[in-house]
């Protein structure tokens, strides 16, 4: 079984769609995505409208959450909360019904999948070896899956440690003992690539691979300008960060 795995969408339908038209060249059986599907970007209803059609498993993120009212917006920096709000204005009723029965955890196929962590499937960024080790030590699946980090990730138990870190462009793992994978963000990079992310997992071959995808930056970008998202938010998309 070969899968699609998506991440972070963040409302940036350019990326999504460029994405999206590698995932279907390369002939999957099936696409997760661990959620954080609005939030940041400028298309909040066409990226739900998509992933919607397409994903045929889907997480919330915590992102998603607070656009519903499920999370306190002060519990967010400055330019994250002006985007949730700007994005709860816009959010239409379809939307909200997509993302309002939506879990941050879910277990696939023998992968147990995270929007953040085991531990803390919300908000807790699997980015240290204690972090990692803790999300091991919650899951007994041999390969779980967790976003939300917006940096793409192979980490294994190797004994009593955790080895790896950052998987670049065309990083490829051969999955055996017990991994976690980060796809990276599709639309709001933060590993200094600023393309567009996601992680091609075959099940059969316990093979892992890790895809960027170019896409027009500078179309999102301006789109964002004309709906008065934080200037923060546009410039950071150029530099993966």
């Amino acid at each position: 079984m070969r899968i699609a795995v998506i991440s972070d969408v963040h409302a940036n339908s350019h990326a999504l769609e460029a994405v999206l038209e590698e995932v279907d060249a390369a002939g999957v059986d099936a696409l997760w995505c661990l959620g954080d599907t609005v939030g940041y970007g400028p298309h909040p209803n066409e990226c739900c409208a998509t992933v919607e059609q397409r994903a045929d498993h889907c997480l919330v993120g915590n992102h998603d959450l607070v656009v519903l009212g499920e999370l306190n917006v002060g519990d967010f920096n400055e330019e994250a909360a002006a985007a949730a709000r700007w994005t709860a204005q816009v959010l239409t009723e379809k939307s909200r019904a997509f993302l309002l029965p939506l879990k941050p955890l879910a277990s696939l196929e023998g992968v147990d999948l995270f929007h953040a962590s085991a531990r803390d499937p919300v908000w807790e960024y699997v980015l240290t070896e204690e972090a990692a080790r803790a999300t091991l030590d919650l899951s007994a699946a041999p390969l779980v899956l967790v976003g939300h980090s917006h940096v793409a990730l192979a980490l294994k138990l190797d004994g009593e440690s955790v080895t790896g870190g950052a998987a670049p462009a065309g990083t490829e793992v051969q999955l055996d003992g017990r991994w976690i994978l980060n796809p990276g963000s599709v639309g709001q990079p933060r590993d200094g690539d600023p393309r567009a992310a996601w992680l091609m997992l075959d099940l059969e071959r316990r093979f892992a691979s890790f895809r960027r995808v170019a896409y027009s930056i500078g179309k999102t970008q301006a789109e964002m300008r004309e709906q008065g998202l934080p200037r923060l938010l546009v410039t950071r998309l150029e530099r993966g960060e």
